[in-house]
Order: structure tokens, then C-alpha cells, then sequence
């Protein structure tokens, strides 16, 4: 006989979710996680004082009034608002591309002006039907942001040229005739006040965990242990790479702490130009001490971020959704949809990038 009714394997956003509203539901639910801690990728740990993203900086935002109630049932959430800089060569641009950015770009006051320049750039370029991520940026933005705020961070991000990337990489950017430096337009935005720990923490409350516990070294053991699995891995690995294995990018972080109680003044810096290793540099008191509060702690945390081509061993970030990694995935995908008994679900196990919104709504909408 099973010992539980679900058996979630990950215990990250939407692994937490699943136990959540299964334990709610009256069922027994046992949640494993191979690493030394609970929350996966949006796990921080407190240093210095100081809540460090240590999987890299997760910003909290919906519109969806149901998602925003349950999340704070868990979890106090500050007035954090997304507002990175870009920086090239030392010059310094508003993200997202909103009239502060045209304004240093071109010089330009008005939308008018800001809307007549990407025009004519726009048309220069010729792009009817944009094919890939260049196209489609260009016909967004512009031939001049472009080249200095887009190329050199997409190229460093995926390790692959922008003309071999798919456009849908980059049609969620947003693009504003107004002085708004807001990156997200939702109703809803902040950071878990003390950690998103706080968050799963909640979530898993009175639900048996199991952290530094590897589902495949005992597979036979765990797919005995319940009457449905919930994964949230790889499913590659979970089907043993038969078909091959999925590629993903991956991030390297450099962290350090600083005698200084405030580095680089915002919690995200992008470093834009090709030039410079690292994508972006992230101060990570920024995301819980805002204004003249971040003198209160004389020291600070930042953490340098660098993409890499994943390989074995390596945390896996970012599927690279182009024509043979999605084929791919459909080979695992049509072996998935017969299972009777697995749900597969999240970024690694459905092979694409979610925000952390969707990922509660997608738990959420499970029946269980």
C-alpha cells in the first residue's frame, strides 16, 4: 500500500504550490528535494544582515488578484519595484526603453519625436516580417538601441548570435512613450518581506519534507511510496535521456561582500555591451532597503552574473527554447501525456521559462 497519496518531487514555487493544495484537500503528500534546502531557484540566504538571492534575483508581479491573495496567506511582501539600469560603456540607460532612455539616446523630449526616430530606423532596416531576435528588436527599437542595450547582453546571455535566436525571445520587452521606469506594468509587485523562504516556508507548512534527497538514486523506493508523483525536474532525465538531453544556460555567480554601504545605488545594473564578461551586477540589499535606509547597514552584497552553456552538474536556468531543442522536447513530451499517474510541471519538466505568477496559477488550477 502507498504511504501517500503524492509523492513532489522538487520543492520549489511549483512543487510547494501542488503540496500545498493537496495537503489542503485532505491528502497525504510527501515533498523530496535533492538539494540542501527548500525553494529552489528563488532560495535566499541571509547574509550580513542582508537577503541574498543566491540563484539570482526574483521579482515577484501579477495582475491577477487571486494569485497576489494566496501568495501573501504565506508572506508579508515590501514596495520593491523592478527599475534596472543598463550600462554601456559607461553610459548609463533607463530599462525598461521608456522616454528616459530615448531622452539620453537621441536627445529627443516627446513621444512624437521618440516614436518618428524608431520609425525611421525601423524603416531603414527594411524589416517587414521579422524573422529572429535582431528583426524583431530593430522593429521594436530601433537600429541604435539595438546595437548598444540589446545585442551584447542577448549574445552574452545565450551564447549565440541574436540572428540565430527566435524572435519570441524578446516580445515581451517593454517599450513605453512614457517617463515610467517601472519594468513590470502589473498591479501587483514586491519581494517576500525576510526572503521568498518565507514563502515556501509557509507553503510547506505541516507537509513532510525531505531536502538532500535524490529521487533517481532511490527511484524504484520513491515511485513505490505514493499513488501519484508530482515532477518538477528535468524530464529528459526523468525518461534517462533516451532520446538525448535537453540544452540549457545556466549562470555562474560571483558573489561579494563589500565595506560599503551601498555599491552601485539599484538592485540590478545590465552590462550591455559585448566587452564586458558578466550580464549584470546585482546589489542585493536594494530589494529590501529602499532610499536612505540602505546606510543603515554598512556593509553590502553583490553578486556578479555570468551565462554559461550548461553541462552535467551544473544547475540548469534557462531552456533554450530553438527548432532542435523544442523537437526534442516533444519526443519526451509525447511519452509524458501517456502517463496516468505523473503530472509533469514547472520550467524544468515542461522545458519552458515561467515567471513565478504563472507557475502559483498552474498549481493552483490542478485538480487534485
Amino acid at each position: 500500500m502507498a504511504k501517500y497519496d503524492y509523492l513532489v518531487v522538487g520543492a520549489g514555487l511549483y512543487g510547494a504550490v501542488i503540496a500545498r493544495e493537496a495537503a489542503d484537500a485532505g491528502k497525504k503528500v510527501l515533498v523530496l528535494d535533492k538539494r540542501p534546502h527548500i525553494a529552489g531557484n528563488i532560495y535566499t540566504q541571509k547574509t550580513e544582515g542582508i537577503q541574498v538571492h543566491t540563484y539570482g534575483a526574483h521579482i515577484f508581479h501579477t495582475n491577477d488578484d487571486r494569485v497576489w491573495e494566496y501568495v501573501q496567506r504565506f508572506a508579508g511582501f515590501n514596495r520593491f519595484t523592478n527599475a534596472p539600469v543598463a550600462n554601456f560603456q559607461g553610459e548609463l540607460y533607463s530599462l525598461p526603453f521608456n522616454m528616459y532612455t530615448f531622452n539620453k539616446m537621441w536627445g529627443v523630449t516627446t513621444p512624437q519625436q521618440a516614436m518618428a526616430e524608431i520609425q525611421r530606423q525601423r524603416q531603414a532596416a527594411g524589416i517587414t516580417e521579422p524573422k529572429n531576435l535582431e528583426e524583431q528588436a530593430i522593429s521594436l527599437v530601433g537600429i541604435d538601441i539595438y546595437e548598444r542595450l540589446v545585442k551584447g547582453y542577448t549574445e552574452k546571455q545565450w551564447g549565440r548570435p541574436c540572428t540565430e535566436l527566435p524572435a519570441f525571445i524578446i516580445r515581451r520587452l517593454p517599450v513605453r512613450m512614457v517617463y515610467d521606469n517601472n519594468y513590470f506594468n502589473d498591479a501587483y509587485q514586491g519581494i517576500p518581506i525576510g526572503g521568498y523562504n518565507q514563502l515556501i516556508e509557509g507553503l510547506l507548512n505541516g507537509v513532510d519534507t525531505q531536502v538532500n534527497t535524490d529521487f533517481f538514486a532511490n527511484r524504484e523506493k520513491w515511485e513505490a511510496i505514493a499513488d501519484k508523483i508530482v515532477f518538477t525536474g528535468k524530464i529528459d532525465e526523468y525518461y534517462d535521456y533516451r532520446f538525448g538531453k535537453l540544452d540549457y544556460r545556466t549562470v555562474r555567480f560571483e558573489t561579494e561582500t563589500i565595506d560599503t554601504a551601498n555599491y552601485q545605488g539599484n538592485a540590478v545594473i545590465n552590462y550591455t555591451d559585448r566587452e564586458t564578461p558578466y550580464t549584470r551586477v546585482i546589489e542585493h540589499k536594494h530589494f529590501e532597503s529602499f532610499g536612505q535606509s540602505v546606510y543603515d547597514n554598512p556593509k553590502t552584497i553583490i553578486s556578479r552574473e555570468y551565462s554559461t552553456e550548461w553541462q552535467d552538474g551544473m544547475e540548469p536556468f534557462y531552456p533554450v527554447n530553438d527548432d532542435k531543442n523544442t523537437a526534442l522536447y516533444q519526443q519526451y513530451k509525447q511519452l509524458a501525456d501517456k502517463e496516468t499517474n505523473v503530472i509533469f510541471g514547472g520550467r524544468l519538466a515542461e522545458y519552458k521559462y515561467y515567471d513565478m505568477a504563472p507557475i502559483i496559477e498552474k498549481g493552483l488550477e490542478l485538480e487534485m
